[in-house]
């Protein structure tokens, strides 16, 4: 089970006038930097959100099963989990909705975040199972905390000031930035 974006992401976290605050760029230089501020906010994003294995802009997710899981528990790679959006049941005939609280998000949406199936729920019988998520921080998640907001800043600002060069310190003092938001496998 891979969860699929279905939407992009409509607004990074940092803003290219907050990072162009961060750099202290003078207001009157036309903007000429600003595609690759863009760039850099994205990639940088991208990047921490590997690291954590965090979402850290709100999107939708879809996940398709052939069966409900055994225990009635699927764990999700999307944290922080907002909210389950459609559950449904996809055949030749096309998606039968399932009814509201059959699927639904697990108490720790953050840490553990998961599905919990109820018992009631249909037999797939060959169809296949369309479940899709809302996850990510802000929008109606929990809001972007602080140091990851500060850690996409400070690597944005790094990647621009040394352009290709790797600076250690920055980059280990963002490190510390997103450690403790960090999710472990075991």
């Amino acid at each position: 089970m891979i969860p699929l974006r279905i939407d992009t992401a409509a607004v990074e976290p940092v803003s290219v006038a907050e990072l162009r605050a961060y750099l202290r760029f003078d207001s009157d230089d036309g903007g000429t930097e600003d595609g690759l501020l863009q760039a850099l906010i994205t990639a940088v994003r991208a990047s921490l959100e590997i690291e954590t294995r965090r979402i850290l802009v709100p999107g939708r997710y879809r996940i398709a099963l052939a069966a409900w899981p055994p225990d009635g528990q699927m764990p999700l790679p999307l944290s922080p989990l907002v909210a389950v959006t459609r559950a449904g049941l996809a055949g030749a005939e096309g998606v039968t909705e399932l009814d509201a609280g059959l699927v639904r998000a697990g108490p720790d949406t953050v840490e553990a975040p998961c599905l919990l199936i109820d018992p009631a729920a249909p037999d797939p019988a060959g169809r296949t199972i369309l479940i899709e998520v809302a996850a990510g921080f802000g929008g109606d998640g929990p809001p972007l905390p602080g140091p990851l907001r500060l850690a996409i800043l400070r690597l944005a600002a790094a990647r621009y000031e040394h352009r290709g060069d790797e600076p250690d310190g920055i980059r280990t003092d963002a490190a510390d930035l997103a450690a403790p938001f960090r999710r472990m496998r075991l």
